[in-house]
């Protein structure tokens, strides 16, 4: 769908954003579909982690499973990896790699609400190390967790079912975040 300037405008696929509460059930929910996704792809997935806001105890989030999955080779993995994970019940989503370059793109679920995202990229990517630091530091400082709940409510009531700006809204809380975690990480590395 075309926006007011000529752009295309993502719609969320199920009315209003909404972010809810935080679901006791979703670190079950995750370790259920990363067995199933290792199952899948065997010794090719290097890792698994949960990531995003419902891998955050108490944060309130979108509820969508998202998932990391690591590979030795993105271009191998396009080859080897789209089918198995199709077989899920996933859709792979080529056109995202505009905005998650150096990944393959997953989701799952009805078309709207989608239940489970899977990001499937190399670790030694820098998205890999960001995602992963960010997770780790809304987990440990509960004050940033706080502050990333109330931006994601506030924009999920603003941008309506526009995801993209709903992503764009949280994009210089995540950056200053990230960069902060990165931050208390080397401190707690020099103690």
């Amino acid at each position: 769908m075309k926006g007011s300037q000529g752009v295309n405008v993502e719609k969320y696929g199920a009315g209003s954003i909404v972010v809810s509460d935080y679901d006791p059930k979703w670190p079950t929910l995750f370790a259920q579909e990363r067995t199933r996704i290792k199952n899948a792809l065997g010794s090719f997935a290097l890792a698994i982690e949960h990531m995003g806001s419902t891998a955050v105890p108490g944060l309130p989030s979108k509820p969508i499973i998202d998932l990391l999955v690591g590979v030795p080779s993105l271009e191998e993995a396009k080859e080897r990896c789209i089918e198995p994970i199709e077989v899920l019940g996933y859709i792979c989503v080529p056109e995202y790699a505009s905005w998650i370059p150096g990944e393959l793109f997953f989701r799952k679920g009805p078309p709207g609400p989608w239940t489970h995202h899977v990001h499937l990229m190399e670790p030694s990517h820098p998205r890999w190390e960001a995602l992963l630091v960010f997770r780790h530091y809304l987990r440990t400082h509960p004050d940033a967790a706080r502050a990333y709940a109330d931006i994601k409510r506030a924009l999920a009531a603003s941008s309506k079912d526009n995801i993209e700006a709903y992503r764009t809204g949280k994009n210089v809380f995540v950056e200053e975040t990230t960069a902060k975690a990165r931050a208390w990480r080397a401190d707690a590395g020099d103690q």
